[in-house]
């Protein structure tokens, strides 16, 4: 009996040391719901986003070419917007009723008006539109041009591109900090964290984010002074303080990391990875963090969305187990970790 403790207490260590899990513990997420979306099944999703006012779930289908608009209360799809090619970013802009799509297939943004459901204009950009954020106080829209290594600025009162701020890298996303007042932008080829003023539409600061390579996804904790990126390059999730500008804290990822969206409610962290998971990570206070788990859900997933008022995790799936399928599955967050 001793030397079979002696071995068991020896495969904890080791599990310890590997990154494992010795004692799993409850699930962080539960899936609560999932319904069919228009299709066709087997094509890549993208970014969605969330409109607090009308309780619309906005959902790119980038491969399908068009984006779904989906009533939270309801799970029901209630209009399917055509005409928004290879969409990737897709950003909603409330005091306007609008939303605005990243259309990779043509590189154009998508204006879409919500009361109309359909695209009333479309913006020429440079190459492949991708992520994009909402600046509101100034009315700009950033929309990162990922081949182009750009950023587009929209001034959405007239659905105009008033200036493109060029790099020497691919930009990934972008993020509007509402405290700080600053646009923050990916330059995921330089492994580089920029900083935009929108008074200005001027680059201020670049700062280098440490081990991170590949810093492709953002989301922002504004209240604490944080960025969480998502690094493609190493699988990363990298932790950027906002006041000294360096990289504080690096957990890893499940493979493929891609979206990644913070739950301020509960302080929680989620990353969408391809491999086949959500990697789910908690701030415990602004300088540390622990990684819960890598929930498991169907590989391919490259996107999620979070309702902060439901703790709802949204998240599109092109298969299942395989076999081509297109649906939203949601999930109720667990806070028994």
């Amino acid at each position: 009996m001793r030397n079979n403790g002696l071995l068991f207490f020896g495969f904890v260590a080791l599990a310890g040391a590997l990154g494992l899990s010795a004692r799993p513990g409850a699930p962080t997420l539960k899936k609560i719901a999932e319904f069919d979306l228009p299709g066709p099944g087997g094509k890549r999703f993208d970014y969605l986003t969330i409109d607090n006012d009308d309780h619309y779930l906005l959902s790119a289908h980038l491969a399908a070419g068009q984006t779904y608009v989906i009533d939270l209360r309801t799970n029901k799809v209630v209009a399917t917007i055509a005409d928004t090619p290879g969409a990737e970013g897709v950003e909603y802009v409330p005091e306007l009723k609008k939303f605005y799509t990243s259309n990779a297939g043509d590189n154009t943004i998508g204006v879409v008006d919500l009361r109309r459901m359909k695209v009333v204009k479309k913006i020429p950009t440079e190459a492949k539109p991708d992520g994009s954020a909402y600046a509101a106080p100034f009315h700009k829209l950033y929309v990162s041009d990922e081949r182009g290594k750009a950023e587009a600025i929209v001034d959405v009162r007239t659905d105009t591109v008033v200036k493109t701020l060029h790099f020497d890298s691919e930009t990934g996303m972008p993020q509007y900090d509402s405290v700080a007042r600053k646009v923050y932008v990916n330059l995921q080829d330089q492994n580089i964290f920029a900083v935009v003023d929108p008074a200005t539409d001027e680059v201020v600061g670049r700062y280098p984010v440490g081990r991170c390579e590949g810093n492709h996804g953002m989301t922002l904790d504004p209240e604490h002074h944080r960025a969480f990126l998502s690094c493609e390059g190493n699988e990363l999730l990298t932790v950027f303080n906002l006041d000294t500008h360096q990289a504080i804290a690096f957990l890893p990822m499940a493979g493929g990391p891609d979206v990644i969206k913070f739950d301020p409610g509960l302080k929680r962290i989620y990353v969408a990875c391809s491999s086949g998971a959500i990697s789910v990570f908690q701030m415990d206070d602004p300088d540390h963090y622990r990684k819960l788990e890598d929930f498991r859900v169907q590989k391919k997933v490259h996107s999620l969305a979070v309702d902060p008022e439901t703790h709802r995790v949204y998240t599109p799936e092109q298969e299942e187990n395989g076999k081509p399928v297109a649906r939203m599955v949601v999930y109720e967050a667990a806070t028994n970790r």
